[in-house]
C-alpha cells in the first residue's frame, strides 16, 4: 500500500501535514507535529493551498457524437488539471442521453481514459431527444448512474411538462436542472439585448427570456414542494427572484459561471464568436448583481459550462457561430478573483466549487476527516500564467479569456490516493 505524506500546504488558513495511506486520509496534523513515515512519498506544499477536489456540475462532454469538438478522454484531462475531481455532463450529445446504455457506454469510456478519475456524473435526459414531448425513462437512467435530469440545451418551454419532469424525477431522488429560456423571447438571438446589440446591428436577448423562466420553475418548486436547479444564472431580474424564492424556503438553488462575473456584452462589440455564448453576456450592472448574489449566497456554485468547439465552428461570422465557452481548463483561476477581491472567502470558495455541489446532487466529498477518500489537489494562488492554447487540455480553445494572464495555477492533483496531475 502507497503512503503519501503532504507537508506544510495550507488547509483553511492553516499550516498542515496530510498522511494518505493507499485511497483514504490517515491524519491532518498541524505542520511538523509527526514526520513521515519510512518508505512514505513526500511532497513539498509550502505555500500552496490544498483544496478537496472540485466538482464542476455543468459540462458537455460531447462524445458520444461530437467528438471532433471533445471527448471524455480530453475532457476529463481538462478537467483533472483545472482542479475537477468529478464532472457532471449534460445529456446533449448524439445519440442522447435518455437512456441506460448511452449512460452506460459513457460510464465505461471514461473508465477506460482515466481509470483513477477524474470521475465522470451523467446527467440523463428529461425528455426524450430532448425534444420536451415524452418524458425520458428516468428510473432507468438513474440506475444506470445519472446523478440529475436536465434538458440542458433545449429548456423545456411547456409549464405541465415541466410539472411532470420535476415530479417524476423526485420519485428517484434525482433533482432537475434547468435551462432557464423562454424559446419564443430567446429565439435568433445572437447576445444580450442592450445598448451594445443595438448599435452594432445584432439581435438580442432580453433578460427577462431567462427570468420568466425562472420565476415560472420557482413557483412550480413551491407549489410542488419539489427541488429545482437553475443552470447558469446571469442577470439581475434572475437572482432577484431567487434571493427572494429562498426567504419563502422554496427548495431551489442556483450556479453560475466565470464569464457571468467578469466580462460584459461590451466584449462583443468587435462580434466576437470567443464570447457568444448562451445566456449571453449581459450588461455591468448585471455583472455586479452576479457578483453580489454570489456574496450573499443567492447563487450557490459556480460551473463552467464548459462547452467547447472545433476552431472552424467558431471562425464563422457571430450569426451563424455556435454559442459557448471552453471553461475547464481556467475557471478555478477566474473564480479565484472573487476571492482575491473580496467578494467570498476562502472557505466560500470551497463551499462554491465543493460542499454545496456534494449536498445538492449527494455526491461524495472529501472533509479531510480520518477515513475520507484521498481526493484534493494542490493550487498555487500567486503562480500567473498564460492561457495559451498549448496550456489548454481541452480541445475546444474557444474562449474569450485565450492568450490572458490568470493568477492561480494547480500544481498537483490526487485522486484515491493516485496522483492524477
Amino acid at each position: 500500500m502507497t503512503n503519501l505524506f503532504i507537508s506544510n500546504g495550507l488547509l483553511r488558513g492553516t499550516s498542515v501535514d496530510i498522511l494518505v495511506s493507499g485511497s483514504t486520509i490517515v491524519s491532518v496534523t498541524p505542520h511538523g507535529e509527526i514526520s513521515a513515515p519510512e518508505d512514505t512519498e513526500v511532497v513539498d506544499a509550502t505555500g500552496l493551498i490544498v483544496f478537496p477536489s472540485f466538482y464542476d456540475c455543468h459540462v458537455h462532454l460531447r462524445e458520444p457524437g461530437f467528438e471532433y469538438k471533445e471527448d471524455i478522454e480530453s475532457g476529463l484531462a481538462a478537467a483533472a488539471h483545472g482542479g475537477f475531481g468529478g464532472v457532471m455532463a449534460m445529456a446533449n450529445t448524439k445519440p442522447t442521453n435518455d437512456c441506460a446504455s448511452v449512460t452506460e457506454a459513457m460510464l465505461q469510456r471514461a473508465q477506460q481514459t482515466w481509470p483513477n478519475g477524474p470521475y465522470l456524473y451523467p446527467i440523463g435526459a428529461a425528455t426524450i431527444g430532448l425534444k420536451g414531448k415524452e418524458l425520458a425513462p428516468m428510473g432507468e437512467l438513474a440506475e444506470a448512474g445519472c446523478v440529475a435530469i436536465s434538458n440542458d440545451g433545449v429548456p423545456v418551454g411547456g409549464a405541465e411538462m415541466f410539472r411532470h419532469c420535476m415530479e417524476y424525477a423526485a420519485t428517484f431522488g434525482l433533482t432537475v436542472i434547468d435551462h432557464c429560456e423562454d424559446p419564443t423571447l430567446a429565439k435568433d438571438c445572437h447576445m444580450n439585448e442592450g445598448a451594445v446589440s443595438e448599435a452594432i446591428g445584432l439581435k438580442g436577448q432580453p433578460v427577462v427570456a431567462e427570468s420568466m423562466q425562472v420565476a415560472r420553475d420557482i413557483l412550480l418548486a413551491e407549489f410542488l414542494d419539489l427541488p429545482v436547479h437553475l443552470a447558469h444564472v446571469s442577470c439581475k431580474q434572475s437572482v432577484d427572484l431567487i434571493r427572494w424564492a429562498k426567504t419563502r424556503g422554496v427548495k431551489v438553488t442556483a450556479e453560475t459561471c466565470p464569464h457571468y462575473l467578469i466580462l460584459t456584452d461590451e466584449i462583443l462589440s468587435n462580434y466576437s464568436t470567443a464570447a457568444k455564448v448562451n445566456p449571453p453576456l449581459r450588461s455591468e450592472e448585471d455583472r455586479l448583481a452576479m457578483k453580489e448574489a454570489v456574496k450573499d449566497g443567492t447563487v450557490d456554485i459556480f460551473v463552467t459550462d464548459h462547452a467547447p468547439h472545433a476552431d472552424h465552428e467558431k471562425e464563422h461570422p457571430i450569426e451563424g457561430a455556435p454559442n459557448g465557452i471552453s471553461g475547464m481548463d481556467s475557471a478555478v483561476a477566474l473564480t479565484w478573483t472573487q476571492v482575491e477581491d473580496g467578494t467570498i472567502t476562502e472557505d466560500e470558495f470551497i463551499k462554491m466549487w465543493a460542499e454545496k455541489p456534494a449536498a445538492i446532487f449527494k455526491l461524495p466529498l472529501n472533509t479531510f476527516a480520518e477515513g475520507d477518500i484521498a481526493d484534493f489537489f494542490l493550487f498555487d494562488p500567486k503562480e500567473e500564467w498564460k492561457m495559451t492554447e498549448d496550456a489548454m487540455f481541452s480541445k475546444g480553445k474557444n474562449t474569450p479569456f485565450l492568450n490572458t494572464s490568470l493568477k492561480g495555477r494547480v500544481k498537483a492533483h490526487w485522486l484515491g490516493g493516485t496522483r492524477v496531475v
